[in-house]
């Protein structure tokens, strides 16, 4: 059957449940429960039949509304926070990688454009970085330890410091997205040409491996978490601009609570990524194999949860939607 002839055929029975759930109707019990199992029924084929569809994403909404209405005064669930982080984030998250992946390429495209100035601008690195930064690396160079700064400070503490910064940094990169997702990108701007620049400092000085089997340690997951912080604002973005069928305020609030479950998603990596920098990066001598198995395990970690595994999830056939977006 063709969308269009499912929403016709069925458009006034949404319709009618719609407004019992928001109270404008009054149906007998029996009634609202046969209606609530037939949305759940359109919703499945809607899923086999229409993905991703304006259609998919009504009933889905219908669904859920219901079931938070059903189960508002129920206890939570022990296990309430393990179904987020294995089920409820992970579906919910497969509809963003669309936002997922244009963060990702603004974010690689101006690492290029940091790494194309810096080469063909002599005081780009600079402007970028900071004279004091570039002259202690220079001088750490000329020691013999150009990666010396990260040992200069006590590991708790430039742990502790380096996961705030780079949590503020990601709410930065959300919380613009109000901005219409301008902010957004203008975050990943500065990130990606202070990435690109940075790396080709050290090309620059004969050092890019030194540099990418040290730096990387603690930078595949910082840096892919705070891509993925621009995605959370991206979604936001969206949640504004294209409303579909929700009312603008609905699409608007739905953009907010998707981008907070994205956030919420992301401290544990930062904390990660905060622990690594603290701890294992000032470890230069490590070898060179040991450092290489902890990019490439950071590496899939962040793939598998963030790309394979919402795929994985989002394909089970007997997932049930109306358990989902409770928050």
């Amino acid at each position: 059957m063709r969308e269009a002839a499912f929403v016709k055929q069925n458009k006034d029975k949404w319709s009618t449940f719609e407004n019992a759930l928001a109270n404008k109707t009054n149906l007998d019990p029996d009634v609202l429960s046969d209606l609530y199992i037939e949305v759940t029924d359109h919703l499945s084929y809607a899923k086999t039949f229409y993905p991703s569809s304006n259609t998919e994403f009504y009933l889905n909404s219908l669904a859920s509304q219901a079931h938070q209405k059903i189960y508002k005064s129920k206890r939570e669930s022990k296990n309430r926070i393990i179904t987020f982080w294995k089920t409820e984030f992970p579906y919910m998250f497969r509809q963003h990688h669309r936002e997922l992946l244009i963060s990702f390429l603004v974010f690689v495209f101006f690492s290029f454009v940091g790494a194309f100035s810096a080469a063909n601008e002599g005081d780009f690195v600079r402007s970028i970085l900071g004279d004091a930064y570039v002259n202690m690396t220079l001088e750490n160079i000329e020691k013999g330890d150009p990666m010396a700064v990260y040992k200069k400070m006590g590991e708790f503490n430039m742990f502790l410091g380096i996961t705030i910064n780079n949590i503020r940094v990601a709410l930065m990169a959300f919380a613009y997205g109000i901005m219409l997702g301008v902010g957004t990108l203008v975050i990943m701007l500065q990130n990606g040409i202070m990435l690109g620049s940075f790396q080709y400092f050290f090309y620059e000085k004969g050092l890019l491996w030194e540099s990418v089997r040290t730096i990387w340690i603690h930078g595949t997951i910082e840096i892919s978490v705070i891509i993925i912080a621009g995605c959370a604002g991206l979604v936001l973005a969206n949640g504004m601009l294209f409303p579909g069928t929700y009312t603008r305020l609905e699409s608007f609030k739905r953009g907010v609570k998707n981008g907070l479950k994205i956030m919420i998603s992301t401290v544990p990596f930062f904390i990660i990524a905060g622990f690594l920098e603290g701890f294992v990066t000032r470890h230069t001598e490590m070898p060179d194999w040991l450092a290489i198995i902890i990019i490439l395990g950071s590496l899939a970690l962040i793939l598998f949860y963030y790309v394979i595994y919402p795929t994985q999830i989002h394909k089970k056939p007997k997932l049930d939607e109306t358990k989902l977006y409770r928050v």
